[in-house]
């Protein structure tokens, strides 16, 4: 003997890309029950992962199976709502047919009513002296009825052919709609075995395909009291085939089964040949040669157009709460309120918390490349926070829209970098302050101003760039700087200061290239 279990979904735990899917049904037993079924299940339902669990220790279950059932609904109210609608359309259209029938006889008639009454008159024996204003006022009775039955013949006709086009439409879907519909589901058998008598109450749980989350946040920067606060969010889709209503919603982590990117400056290499040796023949093909960041000449500034070359990736400029829980790597959030998410409908951004965190601005000065400074903020996930997941970031600075991000892992007690975009709180000048061409030797120097527009103290860190050589023929020689600095194995050199309100900073650097007066250094653009 079989019985159906009427079920209801009480909770789901969305994961990646899939949901795990708990109902509770509760069903009377008669001591003669083989089989309890339970039944429309989605056709997403992952059968491997099927789990049943039972209240009662004197019922024991043999096995669970399942059987995909198609259903063909032979019976389809629309179309027979559709057909009657179709049915008055064509009985409206006859009647406007059979209007314009008659409108057009009333016409004709009436446009040969003056032909005929002058012909009548020419045929009499005793014709009657012509009578002018009788002819008068029969052309303009006439030329009115004329008018007026052309007026309704063409507002007939204008219906005739609305009802047409709509009977098209309504053809087309009653065509489609003709077709018998297949409905697909699954069914659980459970086969038990039991002499008990009673009320069983009983626990189905099972994966659905087609149902996912993503994290999503927003990020705003305070800059006066130099805190982030970090709105967490959740976008929630699911097309599993059945509606989650009013069930406990849980989001986890678990896997069951416009850049906003800082540029990066490459290493500066230059290379020499013998200045006696035949200058290399240009390939007959049309491969540019590798891009090389030159020195300028006195004067001038590197503008961001002319760093195109360079392949400078350039900065861009229903709420719920949760509780939230971890094991090891893994974090759910258990949704406070109960929401509703039908089936091929998704939540755009549902709320899991808000959270303020101090962060460390700081301005990135890159001016070797631009002249735009880079706002970067680095920030702490304590050690009792929550491990924010990747996704997208939307960034706002002060209540302005900046920019998006993508935002990596970050574990409780990591740093977290972002980019915030270009901030023109700084003014930028940089300068090639001398150039001196001797015999073996070239030597270079730069100014760097950094001038503060803002009514607060910043951070600021500034990055510049000598060459390298490959060649142990050329030797680059880093021979002073202020503030004293070291130059790293790439040549790069780095300054952090803090700038007062409208403060000004200097940097200056000079270096030399030696190289042996038989070669010719090639990247420096001499």
């Amino acid at each position: 003997m079989s019985k159906t279990v009427d079920t209801r979904i009480c909770q789901v735990t969305v994961y990646e890309k899939q949901a795990l899917v708990t109902r509770r049904g509760v069903v009377e037993l008669t001591g003669e029950e083989q089989e309890l079924v339970i039944a429309q299940l989605p056709v997403t339902l992952v059968e491997e992962s099927i789990r049943v669990k039972n209240s009662r220790t004197n019922v024991e279950l043999l096995g669970v199976r399942t059987e995909r059932i198609q259903e063909t609904d032979l019976e389809n109210q629309e179309l027979t709502e559709l057909t009657r609608k179709i049915g008055r359309l064509d009985e409206q259209k006859r009647h406007v047919q059979d209007v314009l029938t008659l409108l057009n006889l009333k016409r004709n008639f009436v446009k040969n009513l003056s032909s005929q009454y002058m012909e009548r008159l020419t045929r009499a024996h005793n014709p009657e002296p012509l009578d002018l204003n009788k002819i008068k006022d029969l052309m303009g009775f006439v030329d009115q009825q004329y008018s007026d039955l052309s007026k309704e013949i063409a507002q007939q006709d204008l219906e005739s052919r609305q009802l047409e086009k709509q009977l098209q439409i309504l053809r087309g879907q009653q065509q489609q709609l003709d077709i018998p519909l297949t409905n697909e589901s699954f069914k659980i058998i459970i086969t038990l075995e039991s002499l008990a008598v009673g009320e069983l109450e009983l626990e189905i749980s099972y994966l659905v395909n087609q149902a996912s989350w993503i994290p999503l946040y927003d990020l705003r920067l305070n800059a006066t009291n130099q805190k982030i606060q970090l709105s967490y969010l959740a976008q929630i889709k699911q097309s599993s085939g059945e509606n989650w209503q009013g069930v406990t919603l849980t989001l986890s982590n678990a896997k069951p089964g416009l850049g906003m990117t800082l540029p990066t400056l490459p290493p500066w290499y230059i290379d020499g040949q013998e200045a006696s040796l035949p200058q290399p023949q240009e390939k007959s093909n049309n491969i540019l040669p590798k891009q090389i960041i030159t020195m300028p000449y006195p004067g001038t500034i590197i503008t961001p157009e002319a760093l195109m070359e360079t392949e400078l990736e350039p900065l861009d400029a229903q709420g719920a709460t949760a509780e939230v829980s971890k094991q090891g790597s893994i974090v759910n959030f258990e949704l406070s309120n109960s929401l509703q998410l039908e089936s091929g409908i998704a939540i755009d951004k549902t709320q899991i918390f808000t959270q303020d965190y101090p962060c460390r601005a700081e301005y990135i000065i890159m001016a070797q490349l631009t002249n735009l400074p880079y706002l970067q903020a680095t920030l702490t996930n304590p050690l009792n926070g929550v491990t924010l997941l990747p996704g997208k970031v939307n960034i706002f600075r002060d209540n302005t829209f900046v920019g998006t991000a993508q935002l990596q892992k970050t574990s409780p007690g990591q740093e977290l970098t972002l980019n915030l975009g270009i901030d023109e709180g700084l003014k930028i000048e940089r300068n090639l302050v001398e150039r001196q061409v001797d015999e073996c030797c070239i030597t270079y120097a730069y100014n760097i101003i950094i001038t503060n527009l803002r009514d607060r103290e910043v951070e600021v860190k500034v990055i510049e760039q000598l060459p390298v050589s490959l060649n142990q023929e050329i030797k680059v020689n880093f021979t002073h700087s202020e503030p004293q600095i070291q130059m790293s194995e790439k040549g790069v050199l780095e300054w952090s200061t803090t700038l007062l309100p409208q403060g000004e900073q200097k940097f200056y650097y000079q270096f030399t290239v030696d190289y042996p007066s038989e070669f010719k250094v090639i990247g420096l653009d001499i």
